[in-house]
């Protein structure tokens, strides 16, 4: 259904350590046609990146399992929010963070404008694309050959995002909350979270044959690549590995002063 390839580089012109982290899960939930794929950018320190690795996935999943018939982005927010009041309770993550970059993939069987999933005669099948992100990781999709943003850069430079944190009683200071932070949206970050939220963006793609392969990346690649070079870099390669590797190795030939790691799905169809 899918081929998953991932590439990261500490970039140590620039970076003493490497903060992002990833999760790559295929047969998601036990299911052979579902994937689960992960993008965690830290900031001041890699604590909550790595906390997010090993619990937001096991978080989801418990969602999903209690309530299977809720919409699947809404568990997906409630998941980010649920991770953040787990982070709450410790003390070793008051004061580092992580943007967050989802995506779930899965087949299901729809009754004509239902939401619930069913099984019977009367349904149709077809695949869905869930993503979540808050911060300034970014998930493009690649739909005939071009790109198709399904992520929203949560930074002090959106208008609604400086009227919600004004409402807050919060700041931006030399573009960034509260003179800090240079997102407005994050997992973690507890000292602020008043103002840095961690509720996401989320969207809901049905995937069709014109649908050819998912982009995650950290902001690492964006600061130096649009999402069409993104696309039309990754686009030369079959191995989607070898394609995630390229635009790395793009990110740091144009001078990327960040950590960078890529994360490259391909979609697979029955041609039957």
């Amino acid at each position: 259904m899918f081929e998953v390839g991932v590439y990261e580089d500490r970039n140590a012109r620039c970076r003493k350590s490497m903060e992002d982290t990833h999760t790559v899960k295929s047969h998601f939930m036990s299911s052979k046609d579902a994937g689960f794929f992960a993008l965690f950018d830290g900031h001041a320190g890699k604590q909550t990146a790595e906390w997010c690795r090993s619990n937001f996935e096991s978080i989801l999943v418990n969602e999903l399992s209690k309530y299977p018939h809720r919409p699947v982005v809404e568990s997906l927010s409630e998941s980010f929010l649920q991770a953040d009041r787990q982070m709450s309770e410790q003390p070793s993550l008051k004061s580092s963070g992580s943007t967050a970059a989802v995506a779930l993939v899965r087949t299901e069987h729809r009754q004509l404008g239902h939401y619930p999933l069913h099984t019977d005669s009367q349904s149709t099948k077809a695949r869905f694309l869930y993503t979540a992100n808050v911060g300034d990781a970014r998930i493009v999709l690649a739909r005939r050959g071009k790109a198709l943003r399904l992520s929203h850069d949560h930074k002090p430079t959106d208008p609604d995002e400086i009227s919600r944190i004004d409402n807050a009683g919060g700041l931006i200071i030399n573009g960034r909350v509260q003179g800090v932070l240079a997102i407005t949206r994050a997992l973690g970050d507890l000292s602020v979270k008043d103002y840095v939220v961690s509720a996401p963006f989320t969207t809901e793609t049905e995937l069709h044959s014109d649908d050819t392969m998912l982009i995650i990346a950290c902001d690492g690649l964006w600061d130096v690549c649009t999402d069409q070079q993104a696309v039309d870099i990754a686009s030369k390669y079959s191995n989607p590995t070898e394609a995630a590797k390229a635009l790395v190795e793009h990110a740091l030939s144009s001078f990327s002063t960040d950590n960078i790691t890529v994360i490259i799905i391909n979609f697979l169809y029955d041609k039957s």
